[in-house]
């Protein structure tokens, strides 16, 4: 039987980061549901699609493809053909997720892919709702998270390591939207599942917070 591990938390609490390292350590896949978002967000700004108009983005699903591969252990996804798993990280891209996973077309439309992944592998999903609406089943779900400040210069100090051009302000203010966007939307909004373990990562660094989570799945999945 699969073992299913679903990570929820705000922006910037490192879920990607470190749900990939905890699968690497573990020997299970990864998949980042956030990076699915990021593709329907990314197609919406390219073309010009107002991702305030939920049936404008409804409509331009029609035009999306969306294929995911697993390299040595890492997804990289494709978005109608071509790998954006880099171009899907740019900040603006950040804010055209958190407005498109709003829209249930578009919540609908990634569900069963979502599922489908879980379903005959050992998998961490991370995201803003699979212990909640994605994966309610999965055998451990966690929801990690840390200070906004923190989370903030976490954000920060990613995006100047990779050449981006931006000020903590910028980023500190563009996550708070992003926690009050993300926590108050009607569809799926980001919560703690009520049998989630709470994960809180302000104290720790990179390599604390993956043992800590690594040590609750191994007790939460009894896996010796």
């Amino acid at each position: 039987m699969s073992i299913a591990v679903a990570i929820d938390g705000p922006v910037g609490a490192g879920k990607s980061s470190i749900a990939k390292e905890c699968a690497k350590r573990l020997g299970f896949i990864y998949v980042d549901t956030g990076a699915m978002y990021r593709c329907i967000g990314l197609f919406c700004d390219r073309n010009g699609v107002d991702m305030d108009d939920p049936v404008r983005v409804s409509a331009a699903l029609s035009h999306i493809s969306l294929d995911v591969k697993i390299k040595d252990g890492t997804q990289h996804i494709y978005l109608n053909g071509y790998d954006v798993s880099d171009e899907i990280r740019l900040p603006e891209i950040s804010m055209a997720a958190s407005k498109v996973s709003a829209i249930p077309a578009v919540r609908a439309f990634l569900l069963q892919l979502q599922r489908d992944m879980a379903e005959s592998r050992d998998v961490i999903m991370d995201g803003r709702d699979i212990g909640t609406v994605v994966l309610p089943n999965a055998t451990v779900k966690i929801y990690l998270t840390a200070d906004a400040e923190v989370r903030a210069k976490r954000r920060y100090d990613e995006l100047i390591a990779k050449g981006t051009a931006v000020s903590y302000e910028s980023v500190l203010m563009d996550l708070k939207q992003r926690d009050h966007n993300d926590m108050t939307r009607e569809i799926a909004p980001l919560k703690q599942a009520d049998d989630a373990v709470l994960a809180d990562t302000t104290e720790l660094d990179f390599e604390g917070s993956c043992d800590l989570l690594v040590r609750i799945i191994k007790e939460k999945a009894e896996i010796r």
